[in-house]
């Protein structure tokens, strides 16, 4: 049976999260505290204490999740010998992937999302923003509406997350009247989302050209697992091509219905999300109701694998 290892992105995050992993390892609270230290940051204060005001701004939820998801794996890879066919990740989770298939090791990882983060956030500057999910219109009639709302404000389509649920970003103006757009045309829901910027959209434009340029001093080691890419959704294993669609990514939609349709399609039926949560296993869920899907998110979680992967 074909396994991919698949790693959530932004808005997976608790307080609290990662406590069992650090509880258990000093050698991972020294690295966090090096983290903060190196970075002027908080990730060790914001995941174990909060506030999840703390938690929420953007170039400490990244890493937090990364580092999550990444000690979520290693303990698993403790136990399991299992190996996976395939690794990805939704947006953020696609360093968690890239680290899992040995492409970039967690620290350059971590140092990267923390960039990424605050990249974001330093380009959004003073343009009204919004996100919002679209809830039950097929993602052809989300990019439609888009395109018509535009005349008010930019606004795209940037996360395929199923096929009956696509996220919408750009302008509040334009975000806005694809809002409305989307509800008289029969969505069940448009829900606002609180983040921090624009994000996957041509209006960040200035956070893509930073974060290339800090990878450009980072190494991207040849991968050991094809890792998936949101930007295309092909694998690849090659370094320099995993360092070029991250830097496409950040202005770019999120194919992940794609994505998971192709590992699918390439004989994937079970896939297993490494991280805070159990988002991307109910994208799954209803991209293919017919695939196994499993989640580890606390060590708890690898006791009621043993009964499935035995």
């Amino acid at each position: 049976m074909k396994t991919a290892f698949i790693f959530p992105g932004q808005g997976a995050q608790y307080v609290g999260m990662a406590a069992d992993y650090l509880a258990e390892d000093p050698a991972l609270v020294t690295l966090l505290e090096s983290f903060d230290s190196k970075h002027q940051s908080a990730v060790l204060a914001a995941i174990s204490e909060g506030p999840d005001d703390l938690l929420k701004q953007t170039q400490i939820t990244q890493p937090a999740i990364l580092f999550h998801s990444v000690c979520a794996l290693k303990a698993f890879e403790q136990r399991f010998a299992l190996k996976p066919d395939f690794v990805a990740g939704h947006s953020l989770g696609e360093f968690s992937a890239l680290v899992a298939s040995g492409i970039l090791s967690l620290e350059d990882a971590m140092h990267l999302v923390n960039k990424r983060g605050e990249f974001m956030m330093k380009a959004v500057g003073d343009i009204p923003f919004a996100m919002a999910a679209v809830i039950g219109l097929d993602s052809n009639a989300v990019s439609e509406i888009c395109t018509e709302a535009s005349a008010m404000g930019l606004v795209q389509a940037v996360n395929y997350n199923t096929p009956i649920q696509t996220v919408i970003s750009g302008t509040d103006s334009g975000v806005a009247k694809a809002g409305e757009l989307a509800k008289a045309r029969g969505a069940k829901r448009v829900l606002p989302l609180v983040v921090g910027g624009p994000f996957h959209t041509p209006l960040i434009a200035k956070a893509a050209n930073w974060l290339i340029a800090e990878m450009a001093q980072t190494t991207f080691a040849a991968g050991k697992i094809p890792v998936v890419s949101n930007y295309d959704a092909l694998p690849t294993m090659d370094g320099n091509e995993a360092r070029e669609k991250l830097g496409k990514q950040i202005i770019s939609a999120v194919r992940w219905v794609d994505s998971v349709r192709y590992m699918i399609e390439h004989g994937v039926k079970r896939f297993i999300e490494f991280g805070p949560q159990k988002v991307l296993s109910g994208m799954i869920k209803n991209i293919d109701k017919e695939v196994l899907v499993y989640s580890v998110d606390r060590k708890v979680d690898l006791v009621d694998l043993e009964q499935v992967l035995s």
